[in-house]
């Protein structure tokens, strides 16, 4: 756990309902914080509606310095901040001038802190990103759970926790879209917005086209890849981009997406079958994820999941749910055809979902 004396700013983001606000709020007894110079606010409070912009903040922050000791460090807990009008403003400005306070901040966003801002704290701020739980994170809450009830109903907390999660995960999809996708990006309609999503999750582990996307959903490939970016940026799906160390070579070439969680995924797409492997895949991803910048796909006459640098190097992945095929080792070989170097290639089958998110780091 980093030190309070290297943070000024920690920024916490993550998907919608993966626990960020249960995370903040225990950050004080993690520290021994004493709770009396400690603030928490919920931005999404309906309390707050119609005040929420930068002169809320500073009201906020002159009544906690104003009763306080002048010698006395202050935290201040900000959940769900980009609700809050010019709020990176106001923290740049602080930040500037305040050397007792420390923020602990959460968002919904991957920008949540813009490049300029970002910059200019340089040195002074820390980034973290919250997942729903992995299998073995799951298995704390509910002992008992097995590899395909956690692949059907995912790892949002709270939908491990309930018995049937299928609605609730509908309407976390639901909040999302149009709340943090749709109304960050000014959607008129989230008719081709839901309608994109759903079938880039129908799709998850494909190359899919934005042309082919945009032919399906009525729009231009050029609003697709808005609301992709805004998707991804939202933290609803991650794109998988082709594996080449050339960037033209990569950009001629479709991506694969793949959804934050493997049971919003059940929750939303209608199966006409099972698509267990495709589950299963999801979920090496995310474990992938978790713990590399990038994650790419490789595909010429065979296929490759994914590849990983692990050392300078390529690290090929193949996903399968019983044991390898033949075709497997043949996409591996020619694999290697075009990378000697890169590293002897990792396995994983359902059986190793137990451990799949260790070896896989």
């Amino acid at each position: 756990m980093l030190s309070l004396r290297e943070i000024w700013l920690l920024v916490i983001q993550g998907v919608r309902r993966c626990g960020k606000s249960t995370l903040i709020s225990q950050l004080p007894r993690a520290y021994n914080l004493d709770l009396k110079h400690c603030l928490f606010i919920n931005f999404e409070d309906p309390r707050l509606v119609g005040h929420l912009n930068s002169d809320l903040l500073f009201a906020v922050y002159e009544v906690m310095n104003s009763t306080s000791s002048k010698d006395v460090p202050l935290y201040y807990f900000f959940d769900e901040i980009q609700e809050v009008q010019e709020w990176e403003k106001w923290l740049h400005s602080v930040l500037e001038r305040d050397r007792r306070s420390h923020f602990f901040i959460t968002g919904s966003n991957a920008s949540l802190l813009s490049g300029d801002l970002s910059s200019s704290l340089t040195g002074r701020h820390r980034t973290a990103e919250l997942f729903p739980f992995d299998l073995p994170e799951a298995h704390k809450i509910d002992p008992t759970l097995t590899r395909e009830q956690f692949l059907a109903i995912g790892g949002f907390p709270k939908a491990v926790l309930t018995t049937d999660s299928t609605e609730l995960l509908q309407q976390y999809f639901r909040d999302i879209v149009e709340r943090d996708i749709a109304n960050h990006i000014g959607v008129r309609s989230v008719a081709p917005l839901l309608q994109t999503i759903k079938m880039v999750f129908e799709s998850c582990g494909s190359e899919i086209s934005l042309r082919k996307i945009a032919g399906a959903c009525g729009i231009s490939p050029d609003t697709v890849s808005v609301y992709l970016k805004a998707a991804e940026a939202a933290y609803l799906l991650f794109e998988c981009p082709y594996f080449a160390y050339s960037a033209r070579k990569q950009s001629v070439r479709n991506k694969k997406y793949y959804p934050i969680d493997t049971g919003l995924r059940h929750a939303v797409v209608v199966s006409s079958g099972n698509d267990r492997g495709k589950s299963l895949e999801t979920a090496a991803f995310l474990a992938l994820k978790r713990s590399y910048r990038e994650v790419f796909y490789w595909k010429q006459k065979g296929e490759v999941d994914f590849v990983v640098i692990s050392n300078g190097k390529p690290l090929p992945i193949q996903i399968t749910w019983d044991e390898p095929l033949p075709r497997h080792e043949q996409s591996l070989n020619e694999f290697y055809e075009f990378f000697p170097n890169a590293h002897e290639a990792l396995i994983v089958t359902q059986h190793d979902l137990d451990d799949a998110f260790s070896r896989l780091t």
